[in-house]
């Protein structure tokens, strides 16, 4: 029964901070004609301003992120494309992610590995558990491979979000929001919705941290049975 209320709970808070950030960023999307240019604009300038080098800016389908192997950031079309508030403050938080691997930063730097590792274990993890039965015949310890493998895959994703969420933070408030405040680009009510941006960027990856955690908890519950 405790379980069962844990679950709902967990549920609740991972879907609700997903609609608030969705609700965030399309409330503050709307093309601004008093903009003197869009996220891609925002982005180059900032790029320049901090002197982060070959810093590219380019547009994505897989979502607002920064790639550090190849030194990008990436902006969905139409943050790249359209003047409004929530392109600029998200391009800033991109640029933010570049600041931190300029600067090689540690949290940054271990997320970065951790993001390697775990997608190395998600693609082993499926081939071991397929594996393992056929292996099992042969020899039964080989059977423990599923096991191994699946705690492997949860553990790895537990790490990699909890170290997520800081670096996200900072990238959000420690390199965002003094930028955004030093260049004065935006009017005082428009850096009000920018610090509602920069929390909805930094909450992203909030629902994934908490899916996480509850895939633990279902592992090590079936795991004491």
């Amino acid at each position: 029964m405790v379980f069962a209320v844990l679950v709902v709970v967990l549920l609740g808070l991972m879907y609700l901070p997903s609609f608030w950030v969705r609700h965030v960023l399309k409330k503050h999307s709307a093309p601004r004609d008093d903009f003197p240019g869009n996220g891609a604009d925002m982005a180059h300038h900032l790029i320049n301003l901090m002197a982060l080098g070959d810093v590219k800016v380019e547009i994505t389908e897989h979502g607002d992120h920064y790639d550090p192997s190849d030194k990008a950031v990436r902006l969905t079309e139409d943050k790249y494309k359209t003047p409004s508030l929530t392109g600029v403050v998200v391009a800033a938080h991109e640029v933010g992610h570049a600041i931190q691997d300029h600067q090689k930063e540690s949290l940054f730097q271990w997320r970065s590995a951790m993001a390697w590792i775990a997608m190395l274990v998600n693609k082993l993890a499926p081939v071991l558990l397929l594996a393992a039965p056929a292996l099992a015949i042969w020899n039964p310890a080989f059977s423990r491979w599923s096991l191994v493998a699946a705690i492997a895959s949860v553990l790895v994703g537990v790490l990699l979000n909890l170290i997520t969420l800081p670096v996200e933070w900072d990238a959000s408030f420690g390199k965002a929001l003094p930028m955004l405040e030093a260049g004065q680009y935006l009017n005082e009510q428009d850096m009000r919705a920018a610090r509602q941006i920069l929390l909805a960027a930094a909450l992203t990856y909030v629902a994934a941290s908490l899916a996480s955690l509850l895939n633990l908890g279902t592992l090590l519950r079936v795991l004491r049975r």
